[in-house]
């Protein structure tokens, strides 16, 4: 990915790319009820969730966002901490990302599913979200 592929998401009810879900990446078992919770709180709830473990990483984003609802519950994920929306509002999005904030929930790589990214392992698409994580903390830097 480059600077040339991200995109300010807006405050409207536009639809993001893709169906209505979350994959969700990095929660241990003991957490995921606890994210559920936190969906509810904000109003969220029910949203299609994706709880996507390392034996997954060779799949691509467009596979995973294709499996049912509650795939991978209860079972813990040592990937990287990361939400990959999908087929949310932009409204959501923006309430989803102040949700996990306020919760004081560990901090996350956030990613929308696109026609690019679809197409890539779930691995390669969290190694270049952490690439830009810290290329962007790298700026921060005075």
């Amino acid at each position: 990915m480059t600077d040339a592929d991200f995109q300010k998401v807006s405050q409207s009810d536009n639809l993001l790319y893709g169906p209505r879900k979350l994959l969700l990446c990095g929660f241990a078992a003991d957490i995921q009820a606890k994210f559920i919770k936190l969906l509810d709180m904000i109003g969220l709830s029910p949203l299609p969730l994706v709880w996507v473990t390392e034996y997954q990483a060779g799949m691509t984003v467009g596979e995973l966002v294709q499996l049912e609802d509650s795939t991978g519950t209860g079972v813990s994920s040592e990937l990287p901490r990361a939400i990959i929306m999908s087929g949310i509002t932009q409204n959501e999005l923006h309430i989803l990302m102040a949700g996990c904030r306020k919760s004081g929930m560990q901090q996350l790589l956030w990613a929308t599913l696109t026609p690019t990214s679809e197409t890539w392992s779930i691995q390669n698409l969290l190694n270049e979200l952490a690439a830009e994580h810290r290329a962007m903390q790298e700026r921060k830097q005075p």
